[in-house]
């Protein structure tokens, strides 16, 4: 492999560990921490991929405090793998991306919590990316398996993860500012990590603890277009009587929303990072969306005309990427991505890339060792082909993960225990 190679993998490999680093809830959630209710308890409802280390972090800052573990109840929820060792608290592992009984017990959990609180008590919410899977209530007549067959369609289909949360909320007890309700008359904090393009509270985690803009018809329109099969679940659409709470309703009357990390703080460390090694920085957004062959074919004309203009530059964005699924393979879509970039640089010299997702895990079967995505050379298309392997075969497959496992490019760290979305990052020079 050509040195240039070795040394921008390196350099890559660089930028996407501090990226990650610097979003985990170690660097930045004690500051954001409140007091406690000056007579009554602090109710913890701690939920998505960083549920955990946002709850281990919490509880370890009040009890440097010297906060009676008495005073502090609640839970945590967080995926698969990615739970962690708490005091105070239950911790609950959930399905990702498709809900399973774990998911039912934390949502009702967290909804028995947010219940029990009184007006002199505190609910604080700490909520992440993957909270929309982890707390799930299914609502009325409804069953897990229902609510399981529409996410799995939608996220095959190639639906937006804001999207798919508009539907979700009308299939749930919690989702789409429930919890609040269930939590009121308690004051609310939420202290939200955001892995979504905008940083919009009614997307990130679908919203449990803020009004939901959106209106049932607004779903049922986004369902069918994709053509979601509803069955007993069309009901809840058609119902006004399931709408969510509103802007305005007086359950958020004691209810404050703060993000405290976004993929905006992810591309900024990236950002420095590359600077440290000599790479001006040529930045796309925190908020790329789009399916990801699309973004792939675009990102490699810009990483070619960089070239062409001599400049030694890092190509970085973040955001949020689709893939619309009619291969079986395995994957996700910093993986097809990846390969879709390869194939669309044709091993041009010179550039090498990674695309991998903060919270250590893209697309993939639900486990913690899933990869979080793939990197690539100049050399990746000539190897794969001296050992007999097809990558345009690999893309129309939806096989990325199969493609890049066989050539050893998987990144794979492992859970991160945080979530600020994507980070995708193009070397050339």
């Amino acid at each position: 492999m050509p040195d240039h190679a070795d040394t921008q993998r390196a350099v890559l490999d660089a930028i996407f560990t501090g990226a990650v680093a610097a979003s985990h809830p170690a660097s930045f959630l004690p500051s954001h921490l409140p007091p406690l209710p000056a007579s009554g308890r602090l109710v913890i409802i701690a939920a998505g991929k960083a549920g955990g280390s946002m709850a281990e972090i919490a509880e370890a800052h009040y009890a440097g405090l010297g906060v009676p573990a008495e005073r502090i109840s609640g839970v945590a929820v967080a995926r698969h793998g990615y739970g962690r060792p708490l005091r105070s608290i239950p911790m609950i592992e959930a399905g990702h991306p498709v809900p399973d009984a774990g998911s039912v017990e934390g949502a009702t959990r967290a909804l028995e919590a947010a219940r029990s609180a009184g007006p002199d008590d505190l609910v604080l919410v700490l909520l992440s990316g993957g909270a929309s899977a982890n707390l799930v209530a299914p609502a009325g007549d409804l069953t897990l398996d229902d609510k399981r067959t529409i996410t799995r369609h939608l996220l095959r289909s190639g639906a937006a993860i804001g999207e798919i949360n508009v539907v979700r909320k009308r299939l749930s007890r919690i989702k789409g500012g429930r919890l609040a309700q269930a939590a009121y008359p308690a004051r609310l904090l939420t202290l939200a990590v955001s892995d979504v393009p905008g940083d919009d509270p009614a997307i990130i985690g679908s919203g449990p603890t803020v009004p939901d803009p959106a209106s049932n018809a607004q779903a049922l329109a986004i369902a069918e277009r994709f053509n979601t099969p509803l069955g007993a679940a069309r009901g809840h659409f058609e119902d006004a009587g399931n709408e969510t709470p509103k802007p305005g309703d007086a359950v958020f009357a004691k209810s404050e929303f703060r993000i405290v990390a976004t993929p905006a703080q992810m591309i900024a460390a990236a950002i420095e990072i590359a600077e440290q090694h000599g790479y001006e920085p040529v930045v796309l957004g925190a908020n790329v969306e789009g399916e990801a062959r699309s973004v792939a074919a675009e990102q490699a004309k810009q990483a070619r005309a960089l070239k062409a203009a001599g400049r030694k530059a890092a190509l970085i964005s973040g955001g949020e990427l689709t893939v619309t699924i009619t291969g079986k393979g395995r994957g996700g879509p910093n993986q097809e991505f990846s390969l879709a970039l390869a194939l669309a640089l044709g091993g041009e010299s010179g550039i090498s890339a990674l695309a991998a997702d903060t919270d250590g895990t893209d697309g993939g079967g639900g486990l913690a060792t899933d990869p979080a995505g793939a990197i690539i050379d100049p050399t990746t298309l000539a190897r794969a082909r001296a050992r007999g392997i097809d990558p345009e075969a690999y893309l129309a497959n939806n096989d990325s993960t199969g493609f890049f496992e066989a050539i050893g490019d998987l990144v794979a760290p492992g859970p991160t225990f945080t979530n600020v979305n994507d980070l995708r990052v193009i070397l050339v020079g």
